[in-house]
């Protein structure tokens, strides 16, 4: 597992919403999809409301991998199947943040939700590795 930046990881938990651009099987991303985020831990959570058949999650089944923006961070990431020990601490963390959206937040509290939750790691853009050795013509 990548860690977040301390930074980063405050101002995407922080925002109110994510973008989320999962790329395609040849490597292109897909439009970006607005939805909540939580952070439980040093990890960034999102669900389905429609669980694993939803459009956007099915997307992020191909690559395992795309881009997400919030709170003024743009980011390549790791899409990881989050483990049902972790459920609990993703609800409270849904419960916290969207609790003020009583008829909306217990949509991301169902059983099918919790089976499409995918926590975000960061991954290094290509090209943007500094201790990559330079390639050498012969």
């Amino acid at each position: 597992m990548t860690d977040w930046n301390s930074t980063a990881l405050e101002k995407i938990a922080a925002a109110e919403e994510l973008d989320l651009a999962s790329e395609r099987s040849n490597g292109t991303l897909r439009d970006p999809v607005t939805m909540w985020v939580v952070r439980s831990g040093d990890g960034l959570y999102v669900r389905s409301v429609k669980g694993t058949g939803g459009p956007w999650y099915r997307g992020t089944q191909s690559r395992h991998q795309g881009r997400i923006e919030a709170g003024g961070v743009r980011q390549d990431v790791t899409f990881q199947q989050a483990t049902p020990d972790e459920y609990p601490e993703v609800d409270a963390a849904y419960r916290e943040k969207y609790g003020h959206y009583t008829s909306i937040v217990e949509h991301v509290l169902t059983d099918g939700a919790r089976a499409s939750t995918l926590r975000l790691e960061p991954r290094d853009r290509p090209g943007r590795h500094s201790h990559r050795r330079p390639l050498r013509l012969t």
